[in-house]
């Protein structure tokens, strides 16, 4: 079981990726800002996050590119998430350092194959 860091803004997008990441079998650690995702990340060392893009204050690429330089969380791996299906957004993302990029809504489909390409040794049990 590996524990998820989800930083998510809107409420009903939180609610979807934690039962998503649940039903996988994961625990769920969660964010609603850059900031408080930066601090949980450095204290608790998640295996995963799912950074939104599009956050207040600091944007989700920016604490994206913070963690990656910074080698108490350069190795966790980032999944994007964006609700703008852009060439350009999913460029940014991988200048940023994430691992992966996926539109929302989310697919379980989807964030599955992600989460079990990045997190190898943990099986992903919801698909």
């Amino acid at each position: 079981m590996a524990k998820v860091l989800i930083v998510e803004d809107n409420p009903a997008n939180m609610k979807l990726a934690s039962l998503l990441v649940r039903n996988a079998g994961h625990t769920v650690l969660g964010a609603v800002d850059a900031e408080t995702g930066l601090t949980i990340a450095r204290a608790d060392q998640p295996d995963l996050i799912l950074m939104d893009v599009q956050l207040p204050g600091m944007d989700g690429l920016a604490a994206t590119a913070l963690l990656k330089r910074d080698a108490s969380t350069a190795a966790i791996p980032v999944i994007a998430l964006s609700a703008l299906a852009m060439k350009a957004d999913e460029e940014n993302s991988r200048i940023a350092g994430c691992d992966a990029y996926i539109v929302k809504p989310l697919r379980y489909q989807e964030l599955y194959a992600a989460m079990e390409r990045l997190l190898p040794s943990t099986a992903v049990v919801g698909q």
